[in-house]
């Protein structure tokens, strides 16, 4: 937009902005307007492009991004960039694009950072946009790269490093083509009658799995009749829950809610399920992709013991330098202790 700016006259009392050389050869025929000053273009020249382009001096890290987002966006986007209520998922989605429902976020899908950064500094915060200095867009961008996975927690932002950023998904883009592979296919005249000799059929519903098919009485019958092997079960001896502890637990608990799940249906999110960890070693979670902080920890041997979740809860960031978890801790001593006592409650799922 503005590359036509500079040659744009600007309609002042009607509060519409002409744009092009079409249009500013109209506004001087009826003497319409002006041309734009040189600050009215610079206001409006605030593009980013892939290159680099139109990028500011500045920098920012993950942690002043991660504050910055607390105060600014997280109303919004939530915590952990996992999106609240109807407002976009700015983070995860990976692997997903071949599934029948992508989650298309800024790691999983968007190819330039340079895109996280116009949008960022032209459209956002919503409601007041083009408010944040050039340094928070920066840490801003820092820190939604940190959210997926993209860099560590160490990691600052500068004009100097950004083209250095490869976004996960900046490989599977390539240029328009449809023009010269596509349209010549459907340019031809389309045949009407009798355009195949014959017709041969390749494949059945049934045989792909798609017809829903009835059992016989025999099918069941015989299944019926196959022995059910049956595997011993150590029991466990397990102290008895406060049940008290376990409904306050509950209700502190929904702080976690956004990013974790429990109970027989959940699923990991933007943090691992939490069924089964009390006592249980950490990044145990089968598919759920831990933070290398993490990871090493496990490998080293980190039992999720009520002790240690308590000094995680409390603090994770001063726990375990450069977790996923930015979550800033819980400050009630009696809160984490009826959350851990509300997690015991799930050792069975």
């Amino acid at each position: 937009m503005s590359k036509f700016l500079k040659k744009s006259t600007l309609t002042i009392g009607g509060a519409m902005l002409v744009i092009g050389v079409a249009q500013s050869a109209a506004a001087q025929q009826y003497n319409l307007g002006r041309e734009a000053l040189p600050e009215e273009v610079a206001a409006w020249d605030i593009d980013v492009r892939p290159d680099g382009k139109g990028l500011p001096v500045g920098s920012g890290d993950v942690y002043t991004g991660e504050e910055i987002w607390i105060d600014k966006c997280a109303s919004c986007h939530g915590d952990f960039a996992e999106g609240s209520g109807r407002w976009p998922v700015l983070a995860g989605g990976i692997d997903t694009l071949d599934s029948e429902r992508p989650v298309k976020t800024i790691g999983s899908y968007w190819p330039y950072l340079s895109t996280v950064y116009d949008y960022v500094n032209r459209a956002m915060p919503f409601g007041n946009a083009q408010s944040l200095t050039d340094d928070e867009v920066y840490a801003l961008t820092a820190y939604i790269l940190y959210s997926n996975d993209i860099v560590g927690g160490e990691f600052t932002l500068t004009n100097d490093n950004f083209l250095d950023v490869q976004m996960p998904n900046a490989g599977n883009f390539y240029p328009d083509d449809r023009v010269e592979v596509e349209m010549p296919l459907f340019s031809v005249q389309a045949c009407m009658s009798d355009c195949k000799p014959s017709v041969e059929i390749t494949m059945l519903a049934a045989v792909v799995d798609v017809t829903p098919e009835a059992k016989t009485d025999a099918v069941v019958e015989e299944a019926a009749a196959e022995p059910v092997a049956v595997e011993e079960v150590a029991v466990v001896e397990v102290a008895a829950l406060d049940m008290a502890l376990v409904a306050a637990g509950e209700g502190a608990f929904r702080k976690c809610k956004s990013c974790h799940q429990v109970g027989d249906s959940a699923r990991n999110r933007t943090g691992p399920i939490l069924n089964n960890i009390v006592g249980n070693p950490a990044g145990g979670v089968e598919g759920f992709r831990y933070s290398s902080p993490m990871t090493e920890a496990a490998d080293a041997g980190l039992l999720w013991t009520s002790e240690e979740l308590t000094a995680f809860l409390t603090d994770p960031r001063g726990y375990m330098r450069g977790t996923k978890m930015t979550f800033r801790g819980v400050r009630k001593e009696e809160d984490i202790a009826a959350i851990i006592e509300y997690l015991k409650s799930f050792e069975a799922q």
